[in-house]
């Protein structure tokens, strides 16, 4: 997620552990610029709830941009309520077609607890595998703990604690402070 705008801009680790009937959403809180910290608390991870129906959705990249999908997303639910794997495509369409949405430099993991996705700006719609997904700066080391921790009887919300805990002690651009969101499917 490279800008030429905002050269050396880096924050964000959001991870998403499905088990147990249960997916838990993990996202840290710092943004940095270059090797400054700009703020450690940022909220990463949203509850929405169109239509009445809740959907828990973590975002990477830039807040502004971030927010602009998470309102088309909302549309995208409410336009075909219960049907999330329908409105991520139809938001990812819309992000890759779209003139003024491809410019927008995000990453945004969604679940309804049943579905997980990551949805990208090159009109990606995945489903991970292994019941795990993980986007931004330390995403691939949350990714690997949680991988591991998988192998353990730990549940969903430990698994995801302990996951973005050594993401945060390996990736400078992670912190430990966490929001943490949970949905049943």
């Amino acid at each position: 997620m490279a800008d030429e705008r905002f050269p050396g801009w880096h924050g964000t680790t959001i991870l998403a552990v499905r088990r147990g009937g249960q997916v838990v959403v993990a996202g840290d809180g710092q943004v940095s610029l270059g090797q400054t910290v700009i703020k450690g608390s940022a909220r990463k991870v949203r509850r929405l709830a169109p239509g009445g129906r809740e959907v828990v959705v973590g975002f990477a990249g830039s807040t502004a941009d971030a927010f602009t999908l998470l309102e088309r997303l909302e549309k995208k639910l409410e336009a075909a309520p219960g049907q999330l794997l329908r409105a991520c495509v139809e938001l990812a369409k819309d992000w890759r077609m779209d003139k003024y949405l491809r410019n927008l430099e995000a990453m945004l993991i969604v679940t309804d607890g049943a579905q997980v996705f990551v949805l990208t700006g090159a009109g990606d719609v995945l489903e991970p595998e292994h019941d795990v997904a993980a986007i931004g700066s330390g995403g691939n080391y949350a990714l690997a703990a949680a991988r591991g921790l998988l192998e353990t009887d730990l549940d969903a919300e430990t698994v995801a604690r302990k996951a973005m805990a050594i993401a945060a002690d390996i990736c400078v651009y992670t912190n430990g402070r966490l929001t943490v969101e949970s949905i049943k499917g």
